[in-house]
């Protein structure tokens, strides 16, 4: 709204208005698949990583590393996977 005000004097009202009859069910779908799927790839990794980590406070360091670069490829990964399975049953 504030990038489109900036542009143009629009009203707030009519934005609203014009981006719910924009926005569609189909639209919404997707993103909360992959939001529980994100989620759970993150809390995986991350707890996995964590209890498996040794030496003391150096490899809570190492593990925590690890597992943000892992769980970034996972919701990667899991992203390509869940557009490519939506777009073929219609939702995008």
């Amino acid at each position: 709204f504030i990038g489109s005000n900036i542009k143009d004097d629009i009203n707030l009202n009519f934005y609203f208005n014009r981006v719910f009859e924009a926005l569609h069910y189909t639209d919404i779908v997707p993103s909360f698949i992959k939001t529980f799927f994100f989620g759970f790839v993150i809390g995986l990794v991350g707890c996995t990583k964590g209890y498996n980590s040794r030496k003391g406070t150096e490899g809570v360091g190492k593990a925590a590393n690890i597992s943000v670069v892992v769980a970034m490829l996972g919701v990667i990964i899991i992203d390509m996977v869940v557009t490519q399975i939506t777009s073929m049953l219609g939702y995008l």
